[in-house]
C-alpha cells in the first residue's frame, strides 16, 4: 500500500520544507506520486465492497488525492507545501461531497470518511443538513460498531469560535456547526500500511463510516 519510501519523503519534506530542497528531489516526489496514484486506484477498485455509488462513479486518479504544493491563502505559517496526503475515495468532488478518506502522515495516519475542506456552498448544505436532522446523527454517533470504530466521534481540523451566522448557539447541532468541515477517523499505525493486506481493514472502517457518508448525502 504505502510504500516507505513515500513516508521517507514526507518525513524529509517536513524537515526542509522548501521550494529549493523540492526542486532537487523531484524523482522522489514523483515516486511518491505514483504509489498515491496507484493508492487512489486501490481505493476505487475495491468500492463495491464498501460503498457501490463510489464503485459506479468514474476515477480520476490523479485527481483523488491532494497536492503537496499550498496556495497562499492556505499556507500555515511559512510552509511552502503540504507533508501529509488525503486520498479519496468519494462519489463526487473531495470538496463537495462527503466521501472516505486515507490520511498519510507520519506518525499520525488515519481514515475515515469526511469532508473536511468543503467549499463555501458544500459547507452551507452540511450545516443545514446537521440543523434539518440532528437526531440522525445522534443515532449514527451512538452506534455501538461505529463508536467502537470511531472512538472520538466527529473531528475537525479547523474549528470557530462560536456557530455561523444564521445559528442559534442554542441549536443541538451548534458543536458541529463550529466546525469547519467536520468527519470520523480512526487511526492507524504507519507500519500497517505499508502491508498491501491494509486494505482489508480499510474496507471493515469505510463499511461503518458508510451510514455517515449515507446522512451527508
Amino acid at each position: 500500500m504505502v510504500e516507505p519510501e513515500t513516508f521517507l519523503f514526507l518525513a524529509d519534506l517536513a524537515m526542509n520544507n522548501r521550494k529549493a530542497w523540492m526542486d532537487e528531489h523531484r524523482a522522489e516526489r514523483d515516486d511518491a506520486l505514483r504509489n498515491l496514484t496507484r493508492i487512489a486506484i486501490t481505493l476505487h477498485d475495491y468500492a463495491d465492497r464498501f460503498d457501490p455509488f463510489v464503485a459506479q462513479a468514474r476515477i480520476k486518479p490523479k485527481q483523488s488525492y491532494t497536492k503537496f504544493f499550498q496556495e497562499p491563502r492556505e499556507r500555515v505559517g511559512r510552509a511552502f507545501y503540504r507533508t501529509d496526503v488525503d486520498v479519496f475515495a468519494t462519489a463526487g468532488h473531495p470538496s463537495e461531497d462527503f466521501g472516505y478518506y486515507l490520511h498519510i502522515e507520519p506518525g499520525n495516519c488515519h481514515a475515515g470518511a469526511a469532508l473536511f475542506q468543503p467549499s463555501k456552498e458544500a459547507l452551507t448544505r452540511l450545516h443545514n443538513r446537521l440543523v434539518d436532522d440532528p437526531e440522525g446523527l445522534h443515532d449514527i454517533l451512538a452506534d455501538t460498531e461505529f463508536k467502537t470504530a470511531f472512538p472520538d466521534g466527529l473531528v475537525t481540523r479547523k474549528e470557530l469560535g462560536a456557530v455561523p451566522d444564521g445559528f442559534e448557539s442554542s441549536d443541538p447541532a451548534a458543536p458541529y456547526l463550529k466546525m469547519v468541515g467536520l468527519g470520523c477517523r480512526q487511526d492507524l499505525p504507519d507500519a500497517l500500511l505499508l502491508d498491501d493486506e491494509v486494505i482489508h481493514l480499510l474496507i471493515g472502517s469505510f463499511g461503518l463510516a458508510r451510514q455517515l457518508v449515507r446522512y451527508f448525502d
